[in-house]
Order: C-alpha cells, then structure tokens, then sequence
C-alpha cells in the first residue's frame, strides 16, 4: 500500500498535461505554472517520483538528451503517467480541498505595528507594494504570451481562470496597500503631532478612598446639631 502527499500530486498533474517528464523537467513546469500560488518543496520531487514508480502510477522511460559535440548523447530518466495514475489523479481531485492556514509575515508585523517605531509599517507596506506590483506585470506577461490562434487546449481556460483570480487578488492587495499608506501616514503625523502628557490620575471621592472629605464632615456635624436641637424643644 502506498501513500501519497501533495507533492506527488503536483507531479501526477503535469504529467497528466505533458507526456513525459524528467526531475528537472517538473521542477521548471512547476516553476512556470503552479508555482505563482502553490509553494513546492523541490527537495521532495525525486523521492516522490521512486514512490510513484514503485505504486506504477508513472513509467519510467528513457530519453536521449543532446549533450555537448564532444561526448556522446546523454540518457536522462523521463517519467510517464500510467492509467492508474490517472484513475488515482482524478480520485483526488475529486475530495474535498484543504487550504493550510496561511503564515503571513508581513500580516503578523503589521498586526503589532502600533509597537513598531516610527517609519516601519509604512516601510512593509511600501514593500509588500513593490512586490504586488512585480507580480502583477509578471501575471501580465504570462498572459499576453497566451497564443490567441492555434489548435485548442483542453486544459488552457482552467490555466486562464487561476491567472485571473491571480490577477484580481494582485489588483485588489494594491489598491489595500495605498489606502494602507494614507491611513499609517496620518497616523503617524498625528501621534509626531501631538507630545504625550503625563497622565492624571482621577480625584478619588470620600467614599472610593475610605476617608471623609471635608463638605461631608461639615454636612454631618450639621446635621447632629440640628438633631439636639429638636430633643431639647421636644423636653
């Protein structure tokens, strides 16, 4: 019995898409395509690619690889998807996916950025903002290198559909980002503005300090005289 993780999954994707694939190979389409929005450990490729021959879910197969003039022809492993690693590719991408929670440094120090100094959320922001904006030319890019003519591609409108969700989640964080910087701005100025004053603790009362203040004892000794008063006219 064999198990399997994502990372052989990835694999059993493109190989479904590509009809045969060195390492190298899925480490470069990885790269190119699912890496923009999936993070892939390449350490974990080869020893996925042994699991998956052993279950014969891919084929190995060998290939020629034109190598320098002066030495022959190097033979590199390729890999091939069998049918039951295609049965066992679409019975998981027929379960239920599962998103990991996401571990977002920038979030996490812009969470506690009101005990950063002066200066330095705008900086991650002002960051994260040059980091959006490469990524939207570079999704951009992808997609005016798209052929608008030529034979159709079964697999080409889902590969256009995640580079638009990837396109407006890009949009979206940049227009975030200025109202970001507006708002941590003026923040700023303000509290550069305004110098902190000691604070004053409030006047405590007679009955929240145990004590008597002045008025009351005045109002109490009043209040005695007026009770003799009244028992020796009532004699």
């Amino acid at each position: 019995m064999y198990s399997l993780n994502q990372t052989s999954y990835v694999i059993l994707g493109l190989l479904s898409i590509e009809s045969s694939h060195s390492g190298y190979d899925i480490r470069k389409a990885i790269q190119g395509s699912v890496g923009y929005f999936w993070g892939e450990s390449y350490g974990q490729i080869y020893p996925a690619l042994k699991r998956l021959a052993a279950a014969k879910l891919i084929a190995p197969v060998k290939s020629k690889a034109a190598g320098p003039k002066a030495t022959a022809p190097r033979r590199r492993q390729e890999y091939v998807l069998t049918e039951a690693g295609r049965t066992e590719l679409r019975q998981w991408l027929a379960l239920p996916f599962h998103n990991d929670p996401p571990r977002n440094e920038f979030l996490l120090k812009l969470f506690f950025g009101h005990q950063a100094a002066p200066g330095v959320a705008l900086a991650h922001v002002k960051d994260v903002q040059a980091r959006n904006r490469h990524m939207l030319e570079t999704l951009e890019k992808i997609e005016a290198t798209v052929p608008k003519d030529g034979p159709p591609n079964p697999n080409l409108p889902y590969w256009m559909l995640t580079l638009s969700l990837g396109k407006q989640l890009t949009t979206a964080a940049l227009e975030w980002g200025e109202k970001a910087l507006a708002a941590i701005g003026t923040w700023e100025a303000s509290a550069a503005g305004s110098p902190q004053s000691p604070t004053v603790p409030p006047q405590r009362t007679g009955l929240h300090s145990g004590k008597t203040s002045i008025s009351s004892r005045t109002k109490v000794r009043s209040q005695r005289s007026s009770t003799r008063s009244e028992r020796k006219v009532s004699r």
